[in-house]
């Protein structure tokens, strides 16, 4: 089977956009593998549109969402946003750079179009590596759910607008 990668767009809404999902992806059944940002929106629309493919180790035993042998959840910090705005860094950024002035999106997390750059490519080998493990599995599609900037970088198509919890 080949493998094939798509690219999701975190979703502003769990409650109906990101369980849009569950109805319109249309190649649920073959994803083995979810790469997503570790902030909370691309987590979020994670948990609630794929909630049908993925392990059941990821949900509250008791919410009976998830499947035996499901679908594989990587988070991945190379997907996060490129902005330093509060909604891409999961805290005001003056109050990160205050606690923690050397780890507010400076270096290899900063929004320079190089350091973005970089990340990007580090997400494309860990899904390269993470399709070797799918080859010769049933499901071989791999999810990546990030946001609408650093997917332009991701997939080298600054053209590329998904709407929210678009594919």
């Amino acid at each position: 089977m080949a493998l094939q990668v798509h690219l999701v767009r975190h979703a502003e809404s769990v409650h109906n956009q990101a369980q849009q999902l569950i109805q319109s992806f249309p190649d649920a059944p073959k994803v083995g593998a979810i790469n997503t940002s570790p902030l909370k929106r691309a987590i979020q629309t994670t948990l609630a549109g794929f909630s049908h493919i993925l392990d059941k180790r990821y949900f509250d035993t008791k919410s009976g969402q998830g499947i035996e042998n499901g679908a594989t959840l990587i988070l991945d910090p190379n997907l996060q946003e490129r902005s330093a705005l509060p909604c891409d860094t999961g805290s005001g950024s003056e109050d990160l750079d205050q606690a923690f002035p050397k780890l507010v999106k400076e270096g290899f997390y900063s929004p320079a179009d190089e350091a973005v750059k970089e990340r990007a490519k580090r997400a494309t080998s860990r899904s390269s590596a993470v399709s070797e493990g799918l080859k010769n599995q049933k499901r071989t599609h791999i999810v990546v759910v990030t946001y609408g900037v650093f997917m332009k970088f991701l997939s080298r198509d600054s053209e590329i607008d998904l709407l929210k919890a678009g594919w």
